[in-house]
This record gives C-alpha cells, sequence and structure tokens, in this order.
C-alpha cells in the first residue's frame, strides 16, 4: 500500500493542500493507541502533540516540555510497535510526535516504568548522584531503559550513546554516564534473565503484544480507511518545529509509519529507498551497509536518536535545506527522485502512471524552490549500485560535533579504473542557496589521474561553483576555506598512497 506523506510536501504547497483537504485527507475518528498499562481511545485533534496530550489530557507530568524542537530530550518517550510476536520499541521527542501516529502502539512514558522499587536504571541514577533539579532525569531514564530493550548485548560505551538525544545541564554528564556503566554491569551479571524478571519493566510489559494483536483487530474492524487515512505526516520532525499551528488548524490525517514495511530494497542495479524510510532505516539498512560501510559514522552526526527515529529522507529532501545531510549523501550518488500525483494515490482505481522522474541535482531550482508540482509528492529515491571500483566519502564541519547542523557538509564519489577516474560525482552543502552538485568539478576530474595538481585545480573550481554566504555558521571566505579543505579531505582519506597534504599546499 503506498502512502502519501506530507511531511514531504513545502511550506507553501501545505498551505495549498490544507485548504484542498475536504477533497484529499480523511480525519480520523478515533485515535486508539496503549499508554502505558491503559488502552486510550480519543477523538481528539491528531496533530495535537504527545507530549499536550500526556500532560494535560493525561496528567502524566513526569514527561517535561523543555526546548519543543527535540534538542533537549526533557520530553522522550518510548514508543512500541508490534511486529510478529514482539513489540519493537524506539525512543522518540513527544514534542515533535503527532499523537495521530501512535494509532495500534504502545506510548510509555516515565510512569509506565514505575514499579514498587526502583529499577536497577534508575537506582543507579541515584547512587551515582546522576541528578540534581530532576527536569531532565525522565528522558535519561526512557532512553537508558530503552537501550536495554533494544540490545541483546551490552556495553557502557553503547548505553553513553544513546543518551545522544538528552541533555543536563545542571548535573553535569559525568555522573550520568556512570550511571550507564553501573547499569550495564547489574544486566550484564542478570544475562539470561528478561527484563521484566530483572526489575527493568513493570510485569504489565508481559502483556503488551497480545493486547496490541486485539487492538489491532478493534481499529481494523472499527472503519478501516476512515480510522487510517491515507495522508500522514512521517516524521515532521521539522514541520512540527515550524508549522505546528497550521497543522493544527486543518484537516490533515495521520496514518502509522510501520516499521516492517520493506523500504530499501534492490531492483536489478539500482537501490531503491522508500520516502518514508527514516534516518535509523537508513543507518541500519544491510543493503546500504554492504556498499557504504561508513553509513553509520556519517548518519550519527544527523540529529540525536530520537530525531533520527522519526525523521524521514522525503522530508530531508523537500524540505531543501542547503545543509541537509541526506541530500548531501544521495546528491554525490547521483540520485534520481520519482514524484507522483496525490490525487493519483487517493484514488480507488489507480490510472496505471508511475509518476515523473526527476535526477535530486535538478530538482532544487532555487532558494526553498523545487521543481514540483503543487499535488505532487515525493515517493521513493533510487541510485546505481556502486561498482567494486568505487569509494565514498562524507564530511561535515559544524560548531559541535554531534546534534548541530552543518556549516559545511560535502560528500564524494568516485569510480576509478587503471588510476584514471572513470566516473565522480561531488556535492556540498552551505555554500551555496541549495544543496550543491558541483558540475564544473566533476566535469574537470572526469578521465583525469589523480595527482596533487589536478586536485588543487578541483578545489579551485570547486571554490568557484560556490555562492556561500555570511550568518551564524561562519562567514564567506570562512566556508569558502572549508569546502576547499574538505575536497583535499576526501582524497587524502580515499587515496593516501597516491597524494599527501604537503603536495597539496
Amino acid at each position: 500500500m503506498i502512502y502519501a506523506v506530507i511531511t514531504f510536501i513545502t511550506r507553501y504547497d501545505l498551505l495549498f493542500l490544507l485548504k484542498q483537504s475536504q477533497k484529499i485527507i480523511t480525519v480520523f475518528k478515533k485515535i486508539s493507541f496503549i499508554c502505558n498499562d491503559k488502552e486510550i481511545i480519543t477523538e481528539i485533534h491528531p496533530a495535537t502533540t504527545l507530549l499536550d496530550f500526556l500532560r494535560k489530557n493525561l496528567s502524566l507530568t513526569g514527561t517535561k516540555e523543555g526546548c519543543r524542537e527535540g534538542d533537549c530530550g526533557a520530553c522522550t518517550i518510548l514508543v512500541g510497535e508490534l511486529l510478529g510476536d514482539e513489540v519493537v520499541y524506539k525512543t522518540m521527542n513527544s514534542c515533535l510526535l503527532p499523537i495521530g501516529s501512535v494509532i495500534g502502539k504502545h506510548v510509555v512514558s516515565i510512569e509506565g516504568l514505575n514499579m514498587e522499587g526502583l529499577s536497577p536504571v534508575q537506582m543507579a541514577m541515584v547512587e551515582e548522584g546522576g541528578t540534581q533539579c530532576g527536569f531532565c532525569t525522565p528522558g535519561f531514564i526512557i532512553s537508558l531503559s530503552a537501550y536495554f530493550l533494544t540490545h541483546k548485548t551490552y556495553n557502557p560505551e553503547e548505553a553513553v550513546e544513546s543518551l545522544d538525544g538528552n541533555i543536563c545541564r545542571c548535573t553535569g554528564h559525568t555522573a550520568i554516564k556512570r550511571a550507564a556503566a553501573r547499569s550495564v554491569d547489574f544486566f550484564n551479571e542478570h544475562k539470561g534473565e528478561s527484563l521484566v524478571s530483572a526489575g527493568l519493566l513493570p510485569p504489565y510489559f508481559s502483556d503488551i503484544p497480545a493486547r496490541l494483536k486485539t487492538l489491532a483487530g478493534q481499529i481494523h474492524s472499527n472503519g478501516g480507511e476512515d480510522i487510517l487515512p491515507r495522508y500522514q505526516v512521517g516524521g515532521g520532525t521539522d514541520l512540527f518545529v515550524q508549522k505546528w499551528e497550521d497543522l493544527y488548524r486543518s484537516d490533515v490525517g495521520f496514518i502509522n509509519n510501520k516499521q516492517h514495511d520493506q523500504k530499501i530494497t534492490i531492483s536489478g542495479r539500482e537501490c531503491i529507498i522508500n520516502a518514508s524510510a527514516t534516518v535509523t532505516d537508513i543507518m541500519n539498512s544491510d543493503i546500504l551497509l554492504k556498499y557504504f560501510p561508513g553509513i553509520k559514522s556519517y548518519f550519527s552526526l544527523f540529529g540525536s536518536l530520537p530525531i533520527r527515529n522519526r525523521a524521514t529522507l522525503g522530508g530531508n529532501i523537500v524540505n531543501a535545506s542547503p545543509i541537509a545531510d541526506m541530500t548531501n549523501f544521495f546528491l554525490a550518488l547521483n540520485s534520481k527522485i520519482l514524484l507522483v500525483s496525490a490525487n493519483s494515490m487517493t484514488s480507488k482505481k489507480k490510472n496505471g502512471s508511475r509518476g515523473r522522474e526527476v535526477y535530486l541535482k535538478d530538482f532544487y531550482l532555487g532558494y526553498k524552490t523545487l521543481d514540483k508540482k503543487p499535488d505532487e509528492i515525493i515517493k521513493s529515491l533510487s541510485f546505481k549500485l556502486p561498482s567494486p571500483d568505487s569509494v565514498f566519502s562524507y564530511e561535515k564541519v559544524s560548531r559541535r560535533t554531534y546534534l548541530d547542523i552543518a556549516s559545511v557538509n560535502t560528500s564524494f564519489f568516485v569510480e576509478i579504473k587503471n588510476n584514471i577516474i572513470n566516473e565522480i560525482h561531488i556535492s556540498a552543502g552551505g555554500v551555496a542557496p541549495v544543496p550543491l552538485y558541483l558540475i564544473k568539478t566533476r566535469e574537470f576530474l572526469l578521465n583525469k589521474k589523480i595527482e596533487p595538481g589536478i586536485i588543487a585545480e578541483a578545489a579551485r573550481i570547486a571554490v568557484s561553483e560556490s555562492s556561500p554566504i555570511t550568518d551564524a555558521r561562519g562567514s564567506v571566505m570562512y566556508k569558502k576555506l572549508l569546502l576547499r579543505q574538505l575536497i583535499f579531505a576526501h582524497f587524502l582519506k580515499l587515496f593516501p598512497r597516491m597524494v599527501n597534504f604537503e603536495e597539496l599546499i
């Protein structure tokens, strides 16, 4: 089943679609899910954030409102989805999560982890002094508990990484890291036990899979498409920061972004990625890891774990940010996107049209201006599978290494045959009004041998193609210098035996 994703629509097109919403959007009649140990049925507007619903409607105030932009982690909750007989949980920012996206799922707030005594994670936070004012503590407890829910083996480094979406402003993170390590030691000592018997989870968790199966049957028997409309916000991690009021005032609908849908596939010599694939889906894809072994390290620089669990490929592309990380990556693979009509996707009888393909490099016409009709959405992205003779590199410079947007980012794909550049694609972000595909640099490097003089000239051409502006992320000269140095960095990293830095300068 194909779903249209409103996250993939620009802010101007969104307003157009909202005016047309009665024609193309079905509104939820009921929203049903399990919150902690209770089944919830509500007719509240589906664009209501889960944070507001938990605090204002259910009086579950342990989930805190901090930045309301997905940066601080104080609002972190768990969302579990039934896959077969098992419930798979992910951390998400409830401040950016519409309640319409949790239909048929299990939502766990900090209150849902309460038992007669403290859990091993809670006890570790207490004994290691991991809290002062306590405002951020629920988010840390949720994220650390999620680590043990989603991993089979445990180590302190990974446990700390699972907290990358949480910020503590008064305690300092050292004590929290000690609490994470202490928790790891505890659960390593209790290997073989279920998390319920080990005391991490309350006993009601054992019944959640059966209850979600029952709930799914109830949802489908109570109206099907009336309850699960075809139009959704798929991700919304930027949309709910900038346009949440428009969403809340509209008749826009939401459906679940199913984890078990096949979102990344191979067809012939092409890799096809559904536009609804999240950053986490892409990072953990066996297909992409085979061809791009460094992809996890690349995209660990993209937001935080809860953001990566929600942010979608299509949303990153259509948002048209000049520094978008995923757009930058796929530009360097000379990717194509498939645009389809939203109207054709809602009709019961499909017209057989496959849609319209556009190269990603041609999709951006100007700042926030796209080669996209008002009624079109992105269905998928595709690119040719790399050959064994090819290599790939991604570089990003930002004020902070993690949880920050780029000052300049750039991706580099090159195929070498007989020491000659047979194919090459280079992208650059933060140096133009659009995500930039370096056309002239590519043309210069094609059929050239890799040597210092060629690389230096290619960097000069790349800088000449750029047109950065001075802003909070750096001056014009700084960004041009970064672009030059990152072009050097690609060659130095990929071909250390053929060139060294001293030769380039």
